[in-house]
């Protein structure tokens, strides 16, 4: 979730063949349905949702805060008690403004479970996918598969491999006209738009040059407990392993990231950068460094300059800069051109809540069996700009487009099951193994 606007409590060659492949196997799948239209107040639109940690139930609340006709009907998640407190939370939401009519999951609509997903499916509308982000891909086909419009958060995938899974649903979604929204909530906010807007129409001339931040202490860590195997722990602090949550320059950084492939009208065709540990090393994190600065280079030449960092005690900065021909962009929502004129000056404090306007916007299409939404595809290509930079800071290398999309490198075990080994496991000491610029191989 961004720093800012947080009005709420919760917070391409080888493409080809592969993405026929997934989409020739998805078409062939007699469960597609046509997208479903809700006209009038009659038809309760039925949500599900996936992933029941904060950011999935701050969802479904803005889900239940629209002002169609939706009802919460199904819930899932790996966890029990991570369930049982998101419905809790969603009630209490729900009583206090008044709605608790539309908060129906009755006990056998609560699924636990590393399949529970499949059992919400059938049973919903729209489906909330909010689940760790390594989960995405098979999440975002099995939805698509079952003809589902679809709120998913971002960031998307964590691999080469998962990016094309979802770029290949993501086409079949298109051809099915189902909406998909995904959680980049920026491109749902006033001040953004307005900005990115000008910027297109050549306020400040031709972008040359860009810096994107997003530092600060860090986030959450959960304890290893007594009894945990080794997967349920990494995936109760998900946060800190990659097949999960993709580093924090995928899961957090990723929204400035796609705001400069937003005001750059495309993604970059390389990266190269560095990063490392050295304030968060312990082995409670895991694999993932705390500290990323990368260079992505796009088709026209231009480089815009990417860092990020954890480090407690050290300013937080969560931000987009861009330098025109005949401007500056220093910070969303304001423009000035050459002599020092403010071109636009929008500090975005009265605008709504983009995490609130995704959310009316995605159901309001829905109840007018409209097709309004293909977040899909820029939702990958972002996630995808956002792993190449990881790819070069954990290698030291030069990463092209190309070569990160068409990895084989596949982060996720090879076996889904509590007692099934992940792919990255502690030495004797409890520590995680951790990428060596110069030595790391990631393609």
């Amino acid at each position: 979730m961004s720093t800012k606007n947080k009005k709420t409590n919760f917070d391409r060659r080888s493409f080809v063949k592969t993405s026929a492949a997934v989409t020739g196997g998805l078409l062939l799948i007699p469960e597609l349905i046509a997208a479903k239209g809700f006209n009038g107040t009659a038809d309760a639109i039925k949500i599900g949702l996936i992933g029941c940690g904060g950011r999935g139930t701050g969802a479904a609340v803005q889900a239940l805060s629209t002002t169609q006709n939706v009802k919460l009907v199904a819930m899932a998640d790996a966890f029990a008690d991570r369930l049982d407190n998101s419905y809790k939370q969603i009630e209490k939401e729900m009583q206090a403004n008044l709605k608790m009519s539309r908060l129906d999951v009755p006990k056998d609509h609560q699924f636990v479970g590393l399949d529970a997903y499949k059992k919400v499916l059938p049973l919903c509308d729209v489906v909330i996918l909010a689940t760790p982000p390594g989960f995405r891909p098979d999440h975002f086909t099995a939805a698509v598969a079952a003809g589902k419009q679809i709120f998913m958060e971002k960031p998307v995938a964590t691999d080469g491999p998962g990016i094309r899974k979802v770029l290949a649903a993501a086409e079949i979604a298109k051809q099915k006209k189902l909406n998909v929204v995904v959680g980049l909530q920026r491109h749902y906010e006033i001040m953004y738009q307005n900005w990115v807007e000008k910027i297109h129409a050549g306020a400040i001339g031709d972008i040359v040059s860009g810096n994107v931040y997003w530092n600060n202490a860090g986030v959450w860590v959960n304890k290893r407990q007594e009894k945990q195997t080794e997967m349920e722990y990494q995936m109760r602090n998900w946060y800190y392993f990659n097949w999960l949550c993709g580093d924090h320059i995928v899961e957090q950084h990723i929204h400035n990231i796609d705001v400069a492939n937003w005001v750059k009208k495309g993604y970059p065709i390389k990266a190269s950068g560095m990063g490392g540990r050295q304030v968060r090393t312990g082995k409670e994190y895991g694999e993932i460094f705390d500290h990323h600065a990368v260079e992505f280079e796009y088709a026209d030449g231009t480089i815009i300059s990417s860092q990020c960092r954890h480090m407690p005690g050290t300013p937080d900065k969560v931000t987009e800069a861009f330098v025109g021909t005949n401007g500056r962009a220093p910070k969303p929502g304001l423009l000035i051109d050459k002599t020092g004129k403010n071109i636009l000056r929008h500090n975005g404090k009265d605008d709504p809540n983009p995490y609130q306007v995704e959310h009316d916007m995605l159901f309001e299409a829905i109840a007018k069996g409209e097709y309004k939404y293909a977040d899909a595809e820029n939702g990958a290509k972002s996630t995808l700009t956002a792993i190449m930079g990881r790819m070069s800071t954990y290698s030291g290398q030069v990463i092209e487009w190309e070569k990160a999309l068409n990895s084989n490198v596949s982060l996720f075990p090879e076996k889904l099951d509590w007692n099934a080994m992940p792919k990255v496991l502690p030495d004797k000491d409890g520590f995680y193994p951790i990428a060596v610029p110069g030595k790391s191989e990631v393609i």
